[in-house]
């Protein structure tokens, strides 16, 4: 069983895999002040009835916690082969940035996962602490996207800045013109959100040409895709599928 591990600022998604086939996920909070053996103990609590880890695949968007993650693996998992998505690893994805050290090892492994499974040029929406859109060539290759603040961080800097407004639950409100603060809020938020990522999108189309795919991931994907008029498919588990593609091919 393939132990893959996608470490977001927010939350930290594990996923274990039999060849292909995802059999059990879990998302947990990500705390940068967890020690190395503290997350052993989370790690070995998670999988006590799991079948054997015969091999991790990691990639984080936290240097902390990777730092401690490092340390578990050594402590640990020593045995078993590892892949962690970083500078110098073989993703079989050019990045074709002005700097590609900048672009996190998430949205790699996403690119190679999304032209995998919906072939290119496509676009992946990652909705997470920031609302990533990255653009995918016929080629597989990385160009570039759009970055954007994510959906829980407009709603928490509103209620702080804000006096007479609060956070609310971001489901859909009963219509677009809220007859309360409540509903008001999650009409922003919700279609807001759904028109920036469709405004983004036509941009991009329109400066790229046409796309194979939209492709939505993230925690917070389930909220906006169903208001969306671009968005095409919506795979929750994308990167943890990247991981397994990066680990298949350099094992």
């Amino acid at each position: 069983m393939l132990l893959a591990i996608d470490v977001g600022n927010t939350n930290t998604v594990i996923g274990l895999f039999d060849a292909e086939s995802l059999e059990r996920f879990w998302r947990v909070k990500t705390d940068s002040r967890s020690t190395a053996d503290e997350m052993r103990l989370l790690y070995r609590s998670l999988l006590v009835d799991e079948p054997e880890i015969t091999g991790i695949a990691l990639c984080s968007s936290v240097p902390a916690v990777l730092h401690e993650l490092r340390t578990m693996l050594d402590r640990y998992y020593a045995h078993l082969p590892t892949v962690i998505v970083e500078q110098g690893v073989r993703t079989g994805v050019p990045v074709l940035t002005d700097n590609p050290r900048e672009v996190g090892a998430d949205r790699i492994v996403n690119t190679l996962a999304a032209h995998t499974l919906f072939g290119g040029p496509s676009i992946v929406v990652d909705f997470g602490t920031s609302t990533n859109l990255d653009v995918v060539s016929a080629k597989g290759e990385f160009l570039g996207g759009a970055l954007a603040p994510g959906i829980e961080i407009s709603i928490d800097a509103l209620a702080a800045r804000a006096a007479q407004l609060r956070k609310v639950e971001l489901v859909r409100p009963r219509s677009v013109v809220g007859k309360n603060t409540v509903e008001a809020l999650q009409s922003g938020a919700v279609y807001g959100f759904a028109g920036q990522v469709d405004g983004l999108v036509r941009r991009i189309v329109a400066e790229i040409g046409p796309v194979t795919a939209v492709v939505a991931t993230g925690g917070l994907a389930p909220v906006v895709v169903p208001e969306s008029e671009t968005i095409t498919h919506h795979e929750p588990n994308l990167t943890l599928i990247g991981l397994r593609l990066v680990f298949d091919r350099t094992h």
